[in-house]
């Protein structure tokens, strides 16, 4: 019927957009930052920070993309010498930064329950294999689509997060100077594993809903 292939494709086209917002939430976490700051060739501070300066003020950050608080949570911050952790350009970013990360969530939520919808509809008309077989090509499609994310952070990395930033924020309000709070945190080796621990956590992601997708469709089938 031609409702169900409109179905079909669409739960194909979103599925990679589920397990990147998926994988993006699994490194909301701090977790990810004591692996990432006790790696052994992770760069030093060149301005002082220790590995736990880093942890303690990068958790800080973390809870603030996290939380409901306003920007006063981050700018009543203080560093040991009394100046503000962020500085008015860092805090306009973070704010921004945290409208971007809320949105996303709010999208993940959404897509999550448009998919368990559309299983319970396709298990209620009888459309169950048909949606099996959506989740595996949505699976294939999302293996596609990171390797050509991760081949690009391979080329050019600078490149790939230039354009991220300029998609997703106004002008330079992303650039900061190296003695800056947030670059001194965040350095552009912090970036480049994010972005790579996406891609391989996606990657796997893809790979199991095709693989589960498939066989799931064939049992089904049998039905």
């Amino acid at each position: 019927m031609k409702w169900q292939n409109i179905l079909s494709w669409l739960i194909s086209i979103l599925i990679p957009f589920f397990l990147i917002i998926t994988a993006v939430r699994l490194l909301l976490n701090p977790l990810f930052l004591q692996i990432e700051y006790n790696h052994p060739t992770f760069p030093p501070d060149p301005y002082g920070f220790t590995i736990q300066d880093r942890l303690y003020w990068a958790g800080i950050s973390l809870e603030y993309l996290l939380n409901s608080a306003g920007i006063e949570f981050l700018s009543k911050q203080r560093l040991a010498d009394g100046s503000p952790l962020y500085n008015e350009r860092e805090l306009r970013h973070m704010l921004d930064v945290k409208i971007l990360v809320q949105n996303i969530l709010a999208v993940w939520y959404i897509l999550l329950i448009f998919l368990v919808g559309l299983f319970l509809l396709a298990k209620r008309s009888k459309w169950i294999t048909g949606y099996w077989l959506s989740l595996e090509r949505g699976g294939w499609m999302t293996v596609g689509l990171i390797l050509l994310i991760l081949i690009s952070v391979a080329i050019s990395f600078n490149a790939l997060f230039t354009a991220f930033h300029r998609v997703f924020f106004e002008g330079e309000s992303w650039i900061f100077r190296y003695s800056d709070t947030l670059i001194r945190l965040f350095p552009m080796r912090f970036w480049q594993d994010a972005f790579t621990y996406m891609g391989l956590f996606t990657l796997l992601g893809g790979s199991i809903t095709a693989v589960c997708g498939r066989w799931l469709a064939r049992r089904s089938s049998k039905v």
